[in-house]
């Protein structure tokens, strides 16, 4: 969860009171947040290095927790307004935008090259601001927050923040050359190119994270104004040029984006929170964003931005109540609303509330986010407790319960237990296990991130390899076991596709020595209950008289056999598929040399593949 830090002195005179510090933890708990330290610039230096530099601040600090996906509460002002119209100290702040008639308007022109890197950009002013040190040094720490949180590290986001009165609209925002690119970077006194850039702030431990975002792209975006000046070079760095000081009265921010949605968000987060700054509380001036005519990003440009309307949500309140376990009319869950800045009305029908969504409250996109801020503003300790109205009884899963008898089996025969990832490349699956994919068992990912993540894995047999390769350097033999699930195809199933719990054993070896894991399998059929083929099923001698009259009971028409089979990624002649009466549920054998020189593997590996979900049984039956 996010935290934001705010010097108790200065949030205590933006509340207008002063409280303890139990007091205000009461006040966060009430409110559905969480005072989760309080500390010093110098206790943090501590902390942190062991040591504090001479002249670090011992004033007190309140770090608060707040939930991830309210980024109206990331900055002091926009907690210190939540906190107040929680306790009913104000109304909700009103938002509204002006928009200058004609020329009047200020203008960003996207060119078309900028869709190869950051298609998207919007757009807002804030005239005739005042800042403070505090208020400068909270808004640029609101974007800080904004860019590690839904900005995911600039790359879905980034914000650019300039003194209008250095630079003169119209602007343009353009993708060139990172060597056609010139300016002064900001808080330096030399100019550079876009290029530059990247060996400028390579050390630098702010920036350089994000200079992967743009570093290989043959055109970096650049925002420019009206006389050629460089405003930013997104997503690294502002310019010098148009750098924001104390002394600034008017603002332009910019968001160049690759989600257009978030860039809204971001934008009017920004808004929402410093326009109360304005000669013109919670006012801001429009921005027109004009793209080329006939590109496709013309049908998601709005006519100017941002967009600081409400809208409206409903909600049951019936939906309400029964969510949150509580009995309130419609007036009563509109009272608890209003308390969480969602101005809130009584339906015409009375048996549901409207909701006016504040443009600050993305997170609100469903009737049972209303009811989360209903049971917070109730107060969760006011929640009266109650007995079920059914009786349940827990149990364990009858395949958890199976695989964890098996798991200590298996184990007992001194195997060691791995755990593999569930993706895997498809090479893996099926290339280097010299087996063809027939488009019907394995389920692809549809935009992987790299090629060894490319599917859900369909058979143990390739995690189960690699492992052996990445442990070459252990002494022989090596034994090794997984008992886990693969996915399957399944168009029978709603998802069309399965899981399979499986039973996988590798032994290696200066040779091969099959009958380790034909061993194995035949102890697993034997504690199972399961005889081979034309011999009475037996139940395990650990199992106890009730155990064992209920195994043999549902296991006596249950045998298996070995019958011989021609997959590829075993040696020919020295393989079997395992029948469970009539159905294969596996396989064994010798690995295929060819097998073990596509993982790298040195030595013979014989091995075990086997579902053992036909073998659940329900006792209680």
């Amino acid at each position: 969860m996010p935290v934001v830090s705010v010097g108790r002195d200065k949030l205590f005179a933006l509340l207008g009171r002063t409280m303890t510090e139990e007091e205000f933890d009461h006040l966060c708990f009430e409110f559905g947040i969480e005072l989760d330290d309080v500390t010093s610039e110098k206790e943090q230096q501590i902390k942190e290095r062991g040591v504090a530099e001479e002249g670090a601040s011992e004033e007190v600090i309140y770090r608060i927790d707040v939930p991830a996906n309210r980024y109206d509460l990331l900055c002091a002002e926009g907690l210190v307004t939540a906190l107040k119209v929680f306790k009913g100290e104000i109304e909700p702040p009103v938002f509204s935008v002006v928009v200058p008639e004609g020329e009047a308007m200020t203008k960003m022109y996207v060119e078309p090259e900028t869709a190869q890197i950051r298609p998207y950009v919007v757009a807002a002013i804030l005239r005739g601001v005042t800042f403070t040190e505090d208020s400068k040094a909270s808004f640029i720490e609101l974007q800080d927050k904004l860019h590690h949180n839904i900005c995911r590290k600039r790359t879905l986001v980034a914000i650019g923040t300039h003194d209008l009165d250095t630079v003169q609209g119209p602007f343009r925002y353009r993708a060139i050359a990172p060597e056609d690119i010139s300016f002064v970077p900001l808080n330096k006194t030399e100019e550079t190119t876009g290029a530059g850039v990247m060996d400028l702030y390579a050390d630098d431990a702010h920036l350089k994270g994000f200079l992967p975002i743009i570093r290989d792209s043959p055109v970096y975006p650049v925002i420019y104004d009206a006389q050629d000046r460089v405003l930013s070079l997104p997503p690294i760095i502002n310019s010098n040029h148009s750098k924001i000081e104390l002394s600034t009265r008017n603002v332009l921010i910019e968001c160049t984006a690759t989600d257009h949605t978030k860039a809204m968000i971001v934008l009017n987060t920004i808004v929402a929170m410093f326009s109360q700054y304005c000669d013109e509380p919670f006012t801001a001036e429009a921005v027109q964003v004009v793209y080329p005519e006939g590109d496709a990003r013309n049908e998601r440009a709005l006519a100017h931005y941002p967009d600081m309307s409400a809208r409206t949500a409903s909600a049951d309140v019936a939906y309400i109540n029964r969510v949150i376990g509580i009995n309130e009319d419609a007036q009563g869950i509109a009272a608890l609303l209003n308390k969480m800045m969602l101005p809130t009305a009584v339906g015409e029908d009375g048996a549901s509330v409207d909701v006016s969504v504040p443009p600050t409250r993305s997170d609100v996109l469903h009737a049972c986010d209303i009811a989360e801020d209903a049971a917070i503003a109730y107060g969760y300790n006011n929640l009266q407790k109650t007995e079920p109205k059914t009786y349940t009884v827990g149990k364990q899963l009858p395949i958890n319960k199976l695989t964890d008898l098996l798991r200590l089996e298996v184990a007992m025969f001194e195997f060691t237990e791995i755990l593999t990832f569930s993706l895997c490349s498809h090479a893996d699956a099926f290339e280097n296990l010299r087996r063809e994919d027939d488009g019907q068992t394995a389920v692809l990912i549809g935009n992987p991130k790299t090629s060894d993540y490319e599917m859900a894995r369909p058979t143990l047999m390739g995690g189960m390899l690699k492992t052996l390769a990445a442990n070459a350097s252990q002494p022989l033999p090596r034994k090794l076991f997984e008992i886990t699930d693969v996915v399957i195809k399944d168009p029978s199933t709603d998802v069309g596709a399965r899981n399979d719990r499986r039973l996988a054993v590798a032994y290696s070896n200066h040779s091969a020595e099959f009958e380790i894991v034909h061993g194995v399998l035949d102890r697993v059929m034997e504690v199972i209950g399961v005889a081979w083929a034309d011999e009475p099923a037996k139940a395990s001698a650990s199992d106890g008289p009730a155990e064992a009259a209920a195994v043999s009971a549902a296991t006596a028409s249950l045998s298996y056999k070995l019958e011989e089979a021609d997959d590829a990624a075993f040696f020919p002649g020295f393989q079997a598929s395992i029948h469970l009466n009539n159905e294969v549920i596996g396989s064994v054998g010798i690995v295929h040399p060819e097998v073990l020189a596509n993982f790298g593997i040195s030595y013979p590996v014989s091995y075990l593949e086997m579902s053992i979900e036909p073998f659940l049984v329900d006792h209680s039956k």
